[in-house]
């Protein structure tokens, strides 16, 4: 006989729940909000990320240079590259780093920028990637060719800096 599974939405609650926080400000008791210092938040209607127990929910990252909306270049490849470093940031801020990330996904504008995209990501990455989509759209903010967003998984709790 197969062995019965916890369904997934089970196990997140359970992860979420096993280790808040202290309560930020204004975020409640088990809710985190993470922004690295120097990031431009300012104006826009989502935070960078948010942490519940264990559990780092990303919101999705573009190529642009730190502190600015100018990406910093054209190439997918150098964008890749920036919105991972952007991701890094936000996860240092939370103690975390791209190791902890246990799910992805990737967001192309042209999925023709496949190749050029997976090849910066496989070596940010290494042997242990998390779990990915990539899917391709219409149009991605501020023209980039390509967004990141990531849930990470990790033990240590941090002091909210936003």
């Amino acid at each position: 006989m197969r062995p019965t599974r916890a369904p997934l939405a089970a196990l997140i609650l359970a992860v979420a729940c096993a280790s808040p926080p202290p309560p930020g400000p204004a975020t409640g008791p088990h809710r985190q909000v993470i922004a690295p210092a120097g990031q431009v938040v300012a104006g826009l209607p989502f935070a960078p990320a948010v942490r519940t127990g264990n559990l780092i929910f990303l919101s999705g990252a573009i190529g642009n240079k730190p502190g600015t909306r100018d990406l910093v270049s054209a190439d997918v490849g150098d964008q890749t590259r920036q919105a991972l470093q952007n991701l890094r940031a936000v996860l240092q801020a939370a103690h975390a780093d791209l190791g902890d990330v246990v799910k992805c996904t990737v967001f192309l504008a042209d999925i023709n920028d496949y190749a050029a995209m997976n090849d910066v990501y496989a070596a940010a990455f290494g042997d242990s990637p998390p779990a990915r989509s990539t899917v391709a759209g219409s149009g991605l903010a501020l023209g980039a060719r390509v967004e990141i967003e990531c849930i990470a998984a990790a033990t240590a709790s941090s002091e909210s800096s936003s």
